[in-house]
């Protein structure tokens, strides 16, 4: 491989999650330079993607807030640090090189080298449950989504939308409010996950012939092998429908999977990484594991005890990133460096920060 083909970097993160997130601002805090990977399309984890309206009460000094809100303050906060997002892949293997460092490479032919890895995955990374029928997976990216894009996109087709999720309801209503859109929204069964509102606007659309709400699941593709062209469903009253469809979102959910890192040779305990808890180092130098993708005895699993592992971790890396320096502890509300990274300005009066 091309030396020009590979970013190098001082820290790759793995998980975009609220722990991750909050990884990378610790990092920078130590001039860390950080990449961030993740199998999601955007930022925020499992907060940000299955409960983003939910609200979360234990967050420090946040009464409450949700998933969503958590996630847009972490990126605020990290942002003077301008981490380098990686989003919608995951890492295929991590090699460790003859100078010590780590050769990453992800599902889309993206390669970093890196002196640290810190795993934030959380209970792994997590993935569009799937429509097993054979031959759609060709039409991915093309034909098949697992996520809502741009609604302009698909004026004038035909959209079948699957699942029963807040997000497969919101996407089906969003496309028949945009205008100039064929939307059936497809699920097993005559009851949903999402939420109640969700529900009555939806059935008010179909009441009014604007979007048509189809039981039953699906069995088969059909496609003239460059293009997908309908999908056979097996409906609830026994009956087999041929639908005529340009574009499939299958929007089911998402399930973890520890998927490559268990390949990887590290220390695993019932599908969790084992770490030294004065470091958060795994059973290999220079990879770190925070938030619940570890174990250690007296683990909870909750997000503020991950944001304490990442510290530990951020000044154990520096160790590794700068040999030889010596690391102090500095605080935010007094260090000069610190308002300097993090672009706080001085009180003109005084010289003292706001």
């Amino acid at each position: 491989m091309a030396t020009d083909d590979v970013i190098e970097t001082d820290a790759v993160i793995i998980g975009a999650g609220p722990v991750g997130l909050f990884q990378a601002f610790q990092l920078g805090l130590l001039e860390i330079r950080a990449h961030i990977i993740d199998a999601l399309p955007h930022p925020g984890g499992q907060p940000a993607e299955l409960y983003p309206d939910k609200p979360i009460y234990d967050i420090p000094a946040v009464p409450a807030c949700t998933g969503q809100e958590l996630t847009d303050a972490l990126l605020k906060q990290v942002r003077p640090f301008a981490p380098t997002f990686h989003l919608g892949q995951t890492v295929s293997c991590v090699e460790r090189q003859d100078d010590d460092r780590f050769l990453i490479s992800t599902s889309r032919q993206i390669s970093l080298l890196t002196r640290t890895v810190f795993i934030a995955a959380g209970v792994g990374a997590f993935e569009p449950r799937r429509l097993k029928l054979d031959g759609l997976e060709n039409f991915e990216g093309s034909q098949l989504f697992f996520f809502p894009r741009l609604a302009e996109h698909e004026i004038g087709r035909r959209v079948l939308v699957v699942g029963d999720t807040d997000g497969a309801l919101q996407w089906a209503l969003t496309l028949v409010n945009h205008g100039g859109v064929d939307v059936t929204l497809m699920h097993r069964r005559d009851v949903f996950q999402s939420g109640t509102d969700l529900q009555s606007q939806m059935r008010a659309l179909c009441s009014q012939g604007r979007m048509r709400l189809l039981i039953g699941q699906a069995t088969a593709c059909e496609s003239n092998g460059e293009r997908l062209n309908a999908v056979t469903v097996l409906r609830a009253d026994g009956a087999a429908e041929r639908l005529d469809v340009d574009s499939v979102y299958v929007m089911q959910g998402l399930s973890p999977r520890l998927g490559p890192v268990a390949q990887w040779g590290l220390a695993l305990e019932r599908k969790q990484l084992v770490v030294d808890t004065s470091t958060f180092s795994t059973s290999e130098p220079g990879i770190f594991a925070v938030g619940d993708i570890n174990t250690y005895p007296g683990k909870k699993k909750l997000i503020v005890c991950g944001f304490h592992e990442c510290v530990l971790a951020a000044y154990a890396a520096a160790t590794r990133v700068f040999p030889g320096k010596a690391i102090h502890l500095e605080y935010t509300t007094s260090s000069s460096r610190l308002h300097r990274l993090l672009e706080v300005q001085p009180n003109p009066l005084d010289g003292s920060v706001p």
